[in-house]
């Protein structure tokens, strides 16, 4: 079988650059050290097309901390810092990997604890009961240290009988949640996106609200406030249309942005002027 193409190039080539957007904007959730390419470079690419900052996410302590750093020596970086929900899982010492944690959310370019939160995709039912301990967990870090709170939010597969990630994030999150509170990579309807926004809490969206499919997902875009939006890649996944399944990263955000835009029925300007105000009032400016 040959190499795998679209319409627009070889699968697994990086995509074309696209039009800079207005007014520059802020890549609220990216991966940079799983997309391959030097940080400055990517940073360097990235300015170019209007994505000025970046959120640096780490996934477990090694990723974190390495977050931290590159938050520390770029201007335009900040870092989040936590142990992914799938990963806390299957340690051996969970504690230990809070604890550092902990430590790493001190830092004053450390904004946010996440990705946090709950999967119950890839988890199957052993597993919940310490997802939802070290969800816990983050949250009394985040709220220990003044950081915002980002969440990764997975539900099971449709049509069977597990619970549902959603409601118990929300249950989990009415013990207690810190002052802000950001759902990562936002992944439910138009009515959690409602009860999001009475909370205050902010929504991000990916590339994925540009997919065939994602008609659910516009939906909660245009429920969303506009003033409780980011934008984010979660490179390397989730690339926008028209190039799903090619690598991503954050110089792409333009195609998500002009995407959003569309959704809200507002000029790119105006969506771009907010989200970067977002953005600051999130994160607490760069």
């Amino acid at each position: 079988m040959g190499i795998m193409t679209d319409s627009h190039g070889r699968r697994g080539d990086p995509p074309p650059t696209p039009a800079p957007l207005p007014v520059p904007v802020a890549d609220a959730h990216t991966h940079l050290y799983l997309q391959g390419a030097e940080a400055s470079a990517a940073l360097a690419a990235a300015a170019a097309v209007g994505v000025d900052r970046i959120v640096e996410v780490g996934c477990d302590v090694p990723s974190s901390t390495d977050a931290a750093a590159l938050a520390a020596a770029h201007p335009g970086v900040l870092a989040a810092v936590a142990i992914h929900p799938n990963d806390a899982a299957e340690l051996a010492d969970l504690p230990a990997a809070l604890a550092a944690i902990d430590e790493l959310a001190a830092r004053p370019r450390v904004r946010a604890v996440g990705e946090t939160g709950l999967d119950y995709f890839r988890t199957g039912p052993e597993g919940r009961p310490v997802q939802q301990e070290s969800f816990r967990a983050h949250i009394e870090i985040a709220k220990r240290h003044g950081k915002a709170l980002m969440i990764h939010d997975r539900a099971a597969e449709p049509g069977g009988d597990a619970p549902s990630s959603h409601e118990d994030i929300f249950a989990i999150l009415a013990e207690g949640a810190p002052d802000t509170v950001i759902f990562h990579c936002f992944s439910g309807d138009a009515e959690m996106a409602r009860r999001c926004a009475e909370h205050g809490w902010y929504a991000s969206f990916a590339g994925n609200v540009t997919f065939r499919n994602a008609g659910q997902l516009r939906a909660a875009a245009a429920a969303m406030p506009t003033e409780l939006i980011l934008v984010e890649t979660d490179a390397p996944y989730l690339t926008p249309m028209p190039y799903r399944g090619r690598p991503n990263a954050p110089y792409l955000v333009p195609l998500t942005v002009r995407a959003l835009a569309e959704v809200k029925q507002l000029p790119v300007e105006d969506l771009c002027r907010a989200l970067s105000a977002n953005a600051d009032a999130a994160f607490g400016g760069w």
